[in-house]
């Protein structure tokens, strides 16, 4: 036995593992993988000291929704835990069809397939559509589960900068045009919290007649009506051929989601690992999210809400001269520009209570680094008044 340990220990990967400089330096200065002993509203508590949370993406602040909880401990007693298995295995369910009818009809297509995690959406949007033959065109941005997809397809990538529908315009113009050709970017970036120039990018797609696949997960909820997304927002929903976003959002639940026509789906449903082989949504998900969709509709004072939270909040950092990077969306970064005043700025808020994230490059562009932010409708005027006395502070450190 001592002899096969000796062994285990020089090999490659156990070396790699033990020299790491990124797991190195995150464990040193502790900036991720927290753990909280209790959530309420916006609050969170570690080690007994009470933050409020200004990094979660909880934009319509649905997360402790009685009809929500109601609806999800209900799907429990009904149906159990899971329906233990992918659905090509063993089956959906009757509130998976429920779920998947409503999505479609609110987001404006014929169809929809809902995942159990939606970084496994957003990767199926690509790879259960693109062929090795195809080549795709993908903002430089984009969320990691899409670039995921992307490597997953064996398709040829083009990057274009950031939301340039002219660098687009200028690769597209080097390529055969009877290739197929697949566009693919977000409503709403966010890191950035940038909306997508889409009306352009849509002009784009029908001279080269492409296909376009937009990732809406932190659009939906937040911009069309009551919440229907990008798509909606610029009435380019019937362009738009597939639409993908994650509960995890204006939803507050787990899972996600891809839309598109009936044909469509049902040719993903063909060719998408994802939805193969990866196990069905629970039913508490699936009840869950079917909640908070109707919530979105039925209550709209959580939009007006986040809405006027965001205002003030827009104002707080605008009177303190910080760089939001022109964010339009609840979705806010505050860019620093320099990894160790991030790292300064970061404790000094957690100091006075408030949890953000950092981001610094390579996980954004150099000269970026920055501290992530999101607002919500759960934020109280008391939550929005510690933030601006923390910011202030903050401020006053670096």
């Amino acid at each position: 036995m001592a002899f096969s340990l000796f062994n285990k220990a020089k090999s490659p990967v156990i070396q790699r593992i033990h020299s790491d400089d990124a797991t190195r330096l995150r464990l040193k200065y502790d900036t991720y993988y927290h753990i909280f002993d209790k959530q309420e509203g916006t609050r969170v508590w570690k080690d007994g000291k009470e933050f409020i949370m200004l990094s979660s993406n909880d934009y319509l602040g649905l997360a402790h929704h009685p009809k929500i909880k109601e609806a999800g401990s209900e799907a429990i007693k009904k149906w159990g835990s899971s329906t233990t298995g992918a659905r090509l295995a063993n089956g959906g369910r009757s509130f998976h069809r429920e779920l998947e009818e409503e999505l479609a009809a609110f987001v404006g297509k014929e169809a929809c397939h809902v995942f159990s995690a939606g970084y496994l959406a957003c990767a199926s949007s690509v790879t259960g559509f693109a062929d090795r033959k195809d080549i795709l065109f993908a903002d430089k941005n984009l969320h990691s589960s899409l670039w995921s997809g992307i490597k997953l397809s064996g398709a040829r990538c083009e990057r274009f900068s950031h939301n340039h529908p002219g660098h687009l315009k200028e690769l597209l113009e080097y390529e055969d045009e009877k290739t197929p050709k697949i566009f693919i970017f977000e409503g709403v970036y966010s890191m950035e919290g940038h909306i997508a120039k889409l009306p352009e990018f849509m002009k784009l797609a029908d001279e080269y007649n492409a296909f376009v696949v937009l990732d809406d997960a932190h659009g939906f909820g937040v911009l069309g009506e009551q919440g229907r997304g990008t798509a909606d927002h610029f009435n380019l929903t019937n362009e738009v051929d597939v639409i993908c976003a994650s509960f995890s959002k204006s939803l507050a639940g787990s899972g996600g989601f891809v839309a598109a026509s009936q044909d469509a789906i049902n040719y993903m449903r063909s060719h998408s690992k994802q939805a193969i082989f990866s196990a069905a949504l629970s039913p508490s998900a699936c009840a869950s999210a079917q909640a908070a969709l109707r919530i979105m509709q039925d209550e709209p004072e959580h939009q007006k809400r986040l809405v006027k939270n965001l205002e003030r909040y827009r104002k707080i950092l605008s009177d303190l001269k910080l760089d939001i990077w022109d964010s339009e969306t609840p979705a806010i970064p505050i860019v620093l520009g320099e990894k160790e005043k991030v790292y300064y700025f970061w404790k000094a808020l957690q100091e006075k209570g408030i949890y953000t994230i950092i981001s610094i490059a390579p996980g954004v562009p150099p000269g970026k680094d920055l501290i992530r932010t999101a607002i919500s409708a759960s934020h109280t005027d008391e939550d929005l008044d510690r933030i601006e006395e923390a910011m202030h502070y903050a401020c006053s450190k670096i």
